[in-house]
């Protein structure tokens, strides 16, 4: 047996998660504790990962193994067109290959026009960091025809320094782009400039910039009018601004008409608010959100180019804050509830396609169908954070609940990070940030001990243990058996899924892949856990294969994998599970084709590896990497890590897990069993050793030996 401090390092902390949840690296590293020291080198290897070098040398290993060899502009092309269509991962490859093809060739053009093109992938992603290196390296490179690539870049900085706040920087930049732009995209440039002007305040020069900019393309016209609108708004006039949103709204057409008139009705409804009419207000947001929701889910690129492109998201925050300022607490979680399933159509995009009959639905379900689902003493703890308040709504089969918090997202982000930063360095302050947070976030709910808690978190909550919390007496999960479900409407449907016969496990344990260290702890776990099945197929290295996944996956009730995780930042559907090297074939298994594998008759997932339960963070359902995958391709539960994990507190918790699912208990208390047991030993007895773990969907489940 190891050491408790050895990690099993499982994967890399996703780049976009850094703002939230970055652990600062100890004075001296080489006095830091192991696990800090791990995660440090984690993130380090994770920010190498999307350097230039890194990118061409991929671009090059893509080239050649690509069957037919293109020219370097005509992957340019692709990319961008990749881009638009949301498909962020490809485009970067396309891209990559672009900037092989420029340097192996000492084309400086193609490798501006390569640079320019990653610049735009990442801003689209939300990679503000990258986006800005990529559009400085293009700027440094001498294209043919200057335009092309320095209005965009400029134009990326500019949208860059608009989306982290700095308004007057990206005026600036904006004002570089309009000079060095095309002809052609100058137009846009402008209407990023006056918008950027308006969000600044600055309504004299966005006034005279608005009259001095031709009449736009028809592509450009609904961008055009509705800068229009928000113009009048920050100028006084309410009234105008409402017939101009209004006048949008009657004239939207074409193949985008529906989600130009989603934001046209969203200016109209602020407009209402700016005159007073808060009802009228809220009627409108609730209609934009519903207009929200029969948009087909891609990106609208002209949108994106803007720099100031909408957030869906805001009109729902809109309306469920005047919804519950109403008094309609109902209608307030139906659209907290609409949100998730409108966030996951936005990242999705139609790009998977689940296998066989067990496809979830993205509709919200009705409140009595959820209380019905709910047994007495079972309470769902449902919260949405709002940029100054949280909310939270409690569900009992007696009823709905909701109290709002004084807690801003802001500061719950800053708490979460603070707590996880102390669990991982294993401090002795974490049980005091962990009591400030329980007073905070929990007492107010007024959660019994003793009742079942499952919880719908949103936004920065995702990626909190609150089995870790803890009350005046004790730690949450000594008082309480907690699950954690991505949305209430998805909590019905999985605990409403037929159960399956078989009693089979199905585990794959230290896949041989040169692309990380060995797991020998991780063959050994499931060894261990196989002992507790007549019925088992246990597959380890070599016989740990993606092919080998594929065919087995869903032929058990019980699937465990415990391997290296990696969550791609840009696109979580490419986040994915290192499974063993075989041939041609890298072993990758990304999320997107888990969505392929039929996995209607299993019961549980358990996926033993680091951060493989995290996802994009945005703003809705947003945690999608593996736990949507694996519960769309139809698994019931599933068992997920929030950080590395030590070997020998998890093979504990695991084999304790397992021996209770094995004696018919329920998940939820089976669960709670194997955390209270890492907890009971005394050099386990730190969050970190016991609380990596949330048990995510049908609480209900049993998948007993």
């Amino acid at each position: 047996m190891g050491h408790p401090s050895r990690l099993r390092a499982r994967g890399l902390l996703a780049p976009v998660l850094l703002s939230l949840l970055v652990v600062s690296s100890p004075a001296s590293p080489a006095d830091a504790p192991a696990p800090a020291r791990v995660f440090d080198a984690a993130l380090a290897r994770q920010r190498d990962a999307e350097t230039l070098k890194v990118l061409s040398a991929e671009g090059r290993l893509l080239y050649q193994r690509a069957r037919v060899k293109l020219d370097g502009y005509r992957y340019c092309s692709m990319a961008v067109a990749q881009a638009e269509r949301g498909e962020l991962r490809d485009s970067i490859r396309s891209a990559s290959m672009a900037l092989h093809v420029g340097n192996a060739q000492g084309n400086e053009d193609l490798v501006a026009v390569s640079q320019r093109d990653l610049a735009i992938a990442y801003s689209y992603a939300g990679d503000l960091e990258h986006a800005e290196q990529y559009a400085r390296e293009a700027l440094g490179h001498q294209a043919k025809d200057p335009r092309i690539v320095e209005g965009p870049a400029y134009k990326t900085l500019g949208d860059v320094a608009v989306r982290r706040g700095r308004i007057a920087e990206g005026v600036q930049w904006y004002e570089k782009a309009a000079a060095a732009a095309s002809d052609r995209f100058r137009p846009l440039v402008q209407i990023s400039l006056a918008n950027a002007l308006v969000a600044g305040g600055d309504a004299a020069r966005a006034r005279a910039l608005y009259d001095s900019i031709q009449p736009p393309e028809a592509d450009l016209q609904p961008l055009y009018r509705r800068g229009q609108g928000n113009l009048l708004l920050i100028e006084g006039k309410p009234q105008q601004a409402r017939e101009a949103f209004e006048e949008a709204a009657r004239d939207a057409s074409g193949a985008d008409a529906a989600y130009h008139r989603l934001w046209a009705v969203e200016g109209i409804a602020r407009s209402e608010l700016a005159l007073g009419n808060r009802a009228a207000a809220r009627d409108r947001f609730k209609e934009a959100a519903q207009l929200s929701e029969a948009i087909r889910a891609r990106f609208r690129s002209e949108e994106f180019k803007t720099g100031l492109f909408g957030d869906m998201q805001k009109i729902f925050e809109q309306a469920i804050l005047l919804s519950m300022e109403a008094g309609d607490v109902e209608g307030a979680w139906q659209l907290s509830e609409r949100s998730r399933a409108r966030a996951l159509l936005d990242i999705v995009r139609g790009r998977v396609t689940p296998a066989g009959d067990a496809e979830l639905s993205t509709g919200v379900v009705a409140l009595k169908e959820v209380l019905g689902a709910l047994r007495p003493g079972e309470v769902l703890v449902q919260f949405h954070s709002l940029d100054d308040r949280l909310i939270a709504w409690t569900a009992r089969a007696s009823g709905l609940q909701a109290v709002q918090l004084p807690l801003s997202r802001a500061a719950i982000d800053q708490d979460v990070e603070a707590m996880r930063q102390s669990i991982f360095d294993r401090r002795r302050d974490t049980v005091e940030l962990a009591s400030a947070l329980y007073g905070k976030l929990f007492a107010p709910l007024g959660v019994k001990a003793g009742e079942r808690v499952v919880i719908v978190p949103h936004g920065g909550l995702h990626y909190l243990p609150f089995q870790a919390l803890r009350s005046p007496e004790a730690y949450l999960i000594e008082r309480n058996a907690i699950a954690v479900v991505p949305s209430a409407s998805l909590a019905v449907q999985l605990v409403r899924r037929t159960d399956t016969k078989s009693d089979r496990l199905i585990a794959f344990g230290n896949p041989a892949n040169s692309a990380r260290e060995q797991l020998p702890g991780a063959e050994r776990e499931v060894e261990r856990i196989g002992t507790l099945y007549a019925d088992k197929r246990v597959y380890v290295e070599r016989s740990a294969s993606k092919a080998r996944f594929r065919d087995e996956a869903g032929n058990g009730r019980v699937l465990h994998v415990a391997a290296h995780a990696e969550v791609d930042s840009v696109d979580p559907l490419h986040s994915r599970i290192l499974l063993a090297a075989e041939g041609d074939d890298p072993g990758f298994l990304e999320a997107r084709e888990v969505y392929g594998v039929n996995l209607a008759g299993v019961s549980l997932v358990t996926l033993s590896a680091c951060e493989s339960g995290l996802g994009r963070i945005a703003r809705g359902d947003e945690i999608l990497g593996f736990t949507r995958s694996f519960l769309t391709a139809g698994a019931s539960g599933l068992v997920a890590s929030l950080w590395p994990v030590a070997d020998d507190s998890t093979e504990l918790l695991m084999t304790t897990f397992y021996s209770r699912l094995a004696g018919g208990a329920e998940a939820i208390d089976a669960m709670r069993d194997a955390q209270m047991a890492v907890l009971g030993q005394r050099r386990f007895a730190h969050p970190f050793f016991w609380a990596p773990f949330n048990l995510i969907g049908d609480w209900r489940l049993r998948a007993g030996a």
